[in-house]
């Protein structure tokens, strides 16, 4: 079981603040609660609301907001709540009560499909958050702990699965057209999350993301300053754009001799036609002006 760590977001609103999780809480349901008397049925938000400044705590998937009272800043106490709720999580505590009911109506899921760069590639995209950390999926083996994914290379078209966020990139074979498949693909993938199926296995969450990008976070302190520069500026710079088609990019590894750094492409960016040119004429032009002298060329590796 890997340990629940909690990472602090600041939000529009100054007296609330977001401290998201590396696992899901709560798959399907967002609960608010106002009082501890209204927290009777989770064990987590009664334990925040015997902090003094505590207004109103809100549970969703990933993340819980707190919303204070003006007695307190959170500069003052932000790193504390975040010890609390990290150890809690970690101790085994309980986030809700399995009788538990949802403070609002479970909202309708809704999914629709964007074209991606790479013809073989469908996005799919959900208005509720499906995985915690990238995920994907060559074949059917490699699908023991993700049941959606397992689902989908039963239909004889889909080749590999891509998962991120809130999307699902699903890659064919040529023997199917997309007019063909598309809606069959939505409305699959719409009702097995609407019958509130597990989409990735909780242990599997942060798994898979440490296999692809064990390199960075996991091992930062081993890498050279380069290698860290370049990681920055992929995070900031290029896995945004990355993502809004798709796929995803993480560091593999730089060579100073050669002055060559090499990427693994993910989801619809693997196999892409016009990842070569992406390559050369984006990433690899970004990474030469940005550090000049210290980079001169970028390889995929698996691209």
């Amino acid at each position: 079981m890997n340990p629940y760590t909690i990472h602090i977001h600041p939000t529009t609103n100054p007296a609330i603040l977001k401290f998201e999780t590396n696992q899901f809480l709560t798959r399907h349901e967002s609960f608010e609660f106002g009082n501890i008397e209204e927290a009777s049925k989770s064990p987590l938000a009664q334990q925040l609301f015997h902090l003094p400044f505590v207004k109103t705590v809100f549970i969703a998937q990933n993340f819980i907001a707190i919303e204070k009272y003006n007695i307190i800043e959170w500069d003052d106490v932000q790193e504390e709540v975040a010890t609390q709720l990290k150890d809690f999580l970690n101790d085994g505590g309980v986030i809700l009560n399995i009788e538990s009911e949802p403070s609002k109506k479970v909202v309708p899921v809704t999914v629709y499909a964007e074209s991606t760069p790479n013809p073989s590639v469908m996005k799919f995209v959900a208005n509720k958050k499906l995985v915690i950390a990238p995920a994907e999926f060559k074949n059917i083996d490699s699908t023991e702990n993700a049941p959606l994914a397992k689902a989908l290379f039963h239909l004889p078209f889909v080749k590999e699965v891509f998962m991120d966020e809130n999307y699902i990139s699903v890659n064919k074979y040529d023997m199917a057209e997309w007019n063909d498949i598309t809606m069959e693909l939505r409305e699959f993938i719409r009702n097995y999350l609407q019958e509130g199926k597990e989409v990735l296995l909780k242990e599997e969450s942060v798994e898979t993301e440490n296999k692809t990008s064990q390199k960075t976070a996991s091992n930062s302190r081993d890498l050279d300053e380069v290698s860290l520069q370049v990681i920055d500026i992929l995070d900031e710079y290029i896995k945004p754009a990355v993502a809004s088609d798709g796929g995803n990019i993480t560091f593999d590894s730089y060579n100073p001799e050669t002055k060559t750094v090499k990427v693994i492409l993910q989801g619809a960016c693997s196999g892409c036609p016009s990842s070569t040119a992406t390559l050369k004429n984006g990433i690899e032009t970004m990474m030469r002006d940005m550090l000049q002298g210290k980079v001169d060329y970028v390889e995929a590796v698996n691209g």
